[in-house]
C-alpha cells in the first residue's frame, strides 16, 4: 500500500499510473503537480489526483512513492528541485523512453540520494497526450523495463517491481545501455523513419494527390509520425548515438534491396523479400495473444 503517491507531470503517463494504482486499491492519497496549472487542475477535476501541489517539492514532501512523468530533458532539474523534500523511505521513478541520460541526470540531480531512484520505462502510450487521455488500463499487460544502477537500493528496486505489477504490467530488468540500444532499434529509429517517410511525400508538389490515394498500409506505417514533436526531439537527441548506429544498419538493409532493384534481379529480390517476410511472420510481440 502506497500511503501517498506524488505525480510530477499530470498528463497521460503520470495520470494513467495514478488511476491504475487507485483502481488496484494500492494507494491512499495522490498529490499532483504540473508545470501547467491548468493540467494539474484538470487532473483534480477528473479525480486523477486528490490534491494539487504548488511545486514539485511539495508533491514530493510526504510521498513514499514519487513518479516523474516529465520530458527526459528536464529530469535533472526536476530531481534537483525535489532532492531535499524526498522522504527517507521514498521511492522515486521516472517513465522516460531513454535511460542512460536519465541515470546521469539522477546522479547529478539527487547526489547522495540517488539510491532512492529506480529508472523505469513503461512500453505504453496513446497517439494523443494529456490528462484527459489518462486511462487506468493503460499499463495492463504492458511491458515495463527497469534499469537499476549500482547505486539503486535493492529494496526500492523490489518495490518498483511490485508497484508496476500492481497495475498489471509485466516487468523486465535491463542495464541502461542495453535498454537504449534495444529501443533505438525497435522504437526510436522506426519513429524517425515514419517522420522521414511522410515528409518525403509531403514535400512533393503533388503531395495532396499522393496522400489522397494512400490507403490503410500507408496510414498504419506512418501513424507514429503523428507523435508529439518535442517529446520525440528530446528522445532522439538523448539516444542519438544508438539511433545513428541503427540507422546505419537500416541503410545497409535498404541498400541490399535497392541493389537487386537496380539490377532488375527478380530472383535476388524475391529471395530477400521471402527471408524478411518469413522472419516477420514468425515474430510475435512479447505478451501478444494472436
Amino acid at each position: 500500500m502506497v500511503e501517498q503517491l506524488g505525480v510530477i507531470g499530470c498528463g497521460l503517463m503520470g495520470g494513467s499510473f495514478a488511476l491504475a494504482l487507485r483502481q488496484a486499491g494500492a494507494v491512499r492519497r495522490i498529490v499532483g503537480y504540473s508545470r501547467s496549472p491548468a493540467s494539474a487542475q484538470r487532473a483534480l477535476e477528473l479525480g486523477v489526483v486528490d490534491a494539487v501541489a504548488p511545486d514539485a517539492a511539495a508533491a514530493a514532501a510526504g510521498s513514499d512513492l514519487l513518479v516523474l512523468a516529465v520530458p527526459v530533458a528536464t529530469t535533472q532539474a526536476v530531481l534537483e528541485s525535489v532532492r531535499e523534500a524526498l522522504a527517507p523511505q521514498a521511492l522515486c521513478m521516472d517513465v522516460g523512453s531513454t535511460k542512460r541520460d536519465v541515470v546521469q541526470a539522477a546522479r547529478l540531480g539527487l547526489g547522495p540520494r540517488v539510491d532512492h531512484f529506480v529508472p523505469a520505462h513503461p512500453i505504453a502510450g496513446k497517439e494523443r497526450a494529456g490528462v484527459d487521455e489518462a486511462d487506468a488500463a493503460l499499463y495492463r499487460g504492458c511491458q515495463v523495463i527497469l534499469t537499476p544502477t549500482a547505486e539503486s537500493d535493492p529494496a526500492r528496486v523490489a518495490r518498483a517491481r511490485r508497484c508496476w505489477e500492481a497495475v498489471g504490467a509485466r516487468v523486465l530488468t535491463m542495464t541502461p545501455e542495453a535498454h537504449d540500444r534495444a529501443y533505438a532499434a525497435v522504437s526510436h529509429l522506426p519513429h524517425l523513419l515514419a517522420f522521414a517517410a511522410f515528409e518525403a511525400i509531403a514535400r512533393q508538389d503533388d503531395a495532396a494527390v499522393l496522400l489522397g490515394l494512400a490507403g490503410p498500409g500507408f496510414r498504419d506505417f506512418t501513424r507514429i509520425a503523428g507523435g508529439e514533436p518535442a517529446m520525440w526531439r528530446d528522445i532522439l537527441l538523448a539516444n542519438r548515438d544508438e539511433v545513428l548506429a541503427q540507422s546505419a544498419l537500416f541503410r545497409q538493409a535498404l541498400d541490399g534491396l535497392e541493389q537487386a532493384l537496380r539490377a532488375g534481379d527478380a530472383q535476388a529480390l524475391h529471395e530477400q523479400l521471402t527471408a524478411i517476410s518469413t522472419a516477420r511472420a514468425a515474430w510475435r510481440m512479447r505478451g501478444a495473444t494472436d
